[in-house]
């Protein structure tokens, strides 16, 4: 892919990161599980990075996919998403519900294009193989997963069962490491204890770009 479409395309993540804090400030509520207010302290410029990289990751593996304009509308909502969640440890059932249908539609809209219906089912499938998976998982006693997580879970399931078998077994491994990996780290600095609740969100999403990444 040439420079010009990937430069423009880490330009509108940048500018969607930018903004997913102030997007997210309506659905920020205080929670009792958080120690601190921590809505001044909104990584505005992480996420800014966050979404350079994630528009530009998609755009330079999935270039060529009659999808991407879809991942990159389920990218910015997760941009909020993540936003809302690293400061009031929640995942709002709005923003969820908006990257589930735009997932349903606009991948909808592209089998139905591209005469590609069994690609459609595995998708429906991928969500199902997700809901089904992290229900389990926060049902594990002492799980830290939410139903926010589990929700997030099943409607990215959809475009990475999309994108194949591969992508959604990654993803729904990726989130876990990257999980483990976060918070062992916070523990070792001392920023959290083993009873703090900290975001699982962003994990999953993360988890879910890579899965994209690697397909």
């Amino acid at each position: 892919m040439s420079a010009g479409p990937l430069t423009v395309a880490v330009l509108l993540g940048v500018l969607a990161g930018s903004v997913a804090p102030t997007l997210a400030g309506r659905y920020v509520v205080p929670n009792p599980r958080v120690a601190r207010p921590r809505r001044a302290k909104r990584p505005r410029l992480g996420l800014a990075v966050a979404g350079g990289v994630a528009f530009g990751g998609l755009v330079a593996a999935r270039g060529h996919d009659p999808a991407l304009p879809v991942l990159l509308v389920i990218a910015v909502v997760g941009l909020v998403l993540a936003a809302v969640d690293l400061d009031c440890l929640r995942l709002p059932d709005p923003l969820v519900a908006s990257a589930a249908v735009s997932g349903a539609l606009g991948l909808g809209a592209v089998a139905v294009a591209g005469g590609e219906a069994a690609r459609l089912s595995t998708a429906l499938a991928g969500a199902a193989i997700s809901l089904a998976g992290y229900v389990l998982l926060a049902l594990l006693p002492g799980s830290r997963l939410g139903f926010g997580d589990v929700k997030l879970a099943a409607a990215l399931g959809l475009p990475l069962g999309w994108l194949g078998w591969p992508a959604l077994a990654w993803g729904l491994a990726l989130p876990h490491v990257l999980g483990g990996l976060w918070a062992l780290a916070q523990l070792l600095a001392g920023r959290i204890r083993r009873d703090t609740g900290w975001p699982f969100g962003p994990a999953i999403l993360a988890g879910a770009w890579l899965a994209a990444l690697l397909a």
